[in-house]
């Protein structure tokens, strides 16, 4: 991974961020808001406008590399097979489309590189303050172009947001009886680009999520392990692009890590 090529990647999502998603903050016509699937999973023009720019800018900084985006997989929803396939850029346009449409905070931009099932770089980008994560394989994490480890609360219940909305009715249960108590359970901000770095800045020790399309958390994983935390699946197996499985859990250290486990899931 050269600096250039992470120079050029931060450039458009900052560009991206600057002349599409801002404008459209707090800016949005109703038609300009649509659900997808659900009634809770909504996109917006910028979305759209955010992609489409990202997309083209992306097969310019790496031509060899496919698109793998969250609205083309909407639109299409064979392209998500490929996503562990060879080089391909994950792009999240925005992430938290439903605060966005809301017109609050957080939400954010999200682009990774992976290779096969490999996160090899990861890209975090809070338009509201400027803010930028990033992470490469073997090479550590960054908050604005400096060195972050990841570090626990240190609160005496650690604190876990739990994302349980894509769960089942049964899980949602199972999950909420084993944390009552052993955890400071705190609200999720429904935004993976504001959840992953939390767990690093030290304000969340653990999260858990049920979905895990790999636009919502292939920079994400990466970014927690290179800064030291820990970013699974629920047996103790990497995060794999495009493996389609259910269920990670993440936490600021290894300790945490084994010790949410035993209790959520032993």
């Amino acid at each position: 991974m050269t600096l250039e090529l992470h120079d050029a990647v931060v450039a458009l999502m900052r560009e991206v961020g600057r002349d599409i998603v801002m404008p459209r903050y707090r800016n949005l016509a109703a038609d300009e808001i649509a659900e997808k699937s659900a009634a809770d999973d909504l996109v917006t023009i910028a979305d759209k406008e955010s992609e489409t720019r990202l997309a083209e800018g992306l097969a310019v900084i790496l031509p060899e590399a496919g698109i793998i985006g969250e609205e083309a997989c909407a639109a299409n929803p064979a392209i998500l097979d490929r996503a562990g396939e060879g080089l391909n850029w994950i792009v999240d346009p925005i992430d938290g489309t439903g605060n966005f449409a809301a017109g609050r905070p957080p939400f954010g931009i999200m682009v990774a590189l992976a290779d096969g099932g490999t996160t090899l770089a990861g890209w975090i980008l809070d338009p509201l303050s400027g803010r930028l994560c990033h992470a490469m394989l073997g090479a550590g994490s960054h908050i604005d172009g400096t060195r972050v480890i990841a570090r626990e609360s240190r609160q005496e219940l650690p604190i876990a947001a739990l994302a349980v909305y894509f769960m089942t009715a049964e899980e949602r249960a199972d999950i909420q009886r084993r944390s009552t108590g052993r955890f400071s359970i705190v609200d999720i901000p429904r935004c993976a680009a504001e959840q992953y770095p939390r767990l690093v800045l030290g304000q969340n020790d653990i999260s858990v999520f049920a979905r895990t399309l790999p636009w919502d958390h292939a920079a994400g994983t990466l970014f927690v392990n290179e800064a030291g935390g820990c970013c699974q699946r629920l047996d103790g197996t990497p995060y794999v692009v495009g493996d389609l499985q259910r269920g990670l859990l993440a936490a600021s250290s290894p300790r945490l890590w084994d010790h949410a486990a035993k209790i959520l899931y032993g």
